[in-house]
């Protein structure tokens, strides 16, 4: 385990509009603001459609809106992200798996972001899983080494 304790959480709050994508606007945000290690912490809204990828599934499943963003979580880094949505229907019915591009924002996303001082995030093959999972690196202490 690897602490980051030498400053604390800087908070990046950013609300989409109508039309942008989910997926890539989360990515967008770590390559402009050069995001070492980040967290969502809390993310409400609306989509058009949902672009999601099930647990042991390869391929994409897309749910028709409107829908209700029930939960978004995941950890972001310039170095790329990983992120899981569930959303609700509108008879309430939750559906949730991996965020993939194509998330259309119907009338707002407003989202929370926590930036995580001290820890760098990156993505490297992992030879046991098969994917690219998380490691986890003493990152800059100070955000003004950018």
């Amino acid at each position: 385990m690897i602490t980051g304790t030498e400053d604390a959480m800087h908070i990046h709050a950013l609300r989409l509009s109508p039309g942008e994508d989910l997926r890539l606007s989360l990515d967008e945000l770590a390559r402009r603001e050069n995001l070492e290690a980040a967290c969502i912490l809390n993310c409400v809204g609306s989509l058009h459609r949902a672009l999601l990828r099930f647990a042991d599934r390869d391929g994409a499943s897309e749910l028709g809106g409107p829908l209700e963003i029930i939960c978004l979580s995941g950890t972001l880094s310039r170095h790329g992200g990983h992120y899981h949505l569930a959303v609700a229907d509108s008879t309430g019915r939750v559906t949730g798996g991996h965020l993939l591009v194509g998330c259309e924002v119907r009338t707002t996303a407003e989202i929370v972001v926590g930036e995580l001082p001290g820890l760098s995030f990156r993505r490297e093959p992992d030879p046991a899983t098969g994917y690219r999972e998380l490691v986890i690196r003493p990152g800059r202490a100070d955000r003004r080494e950018r």
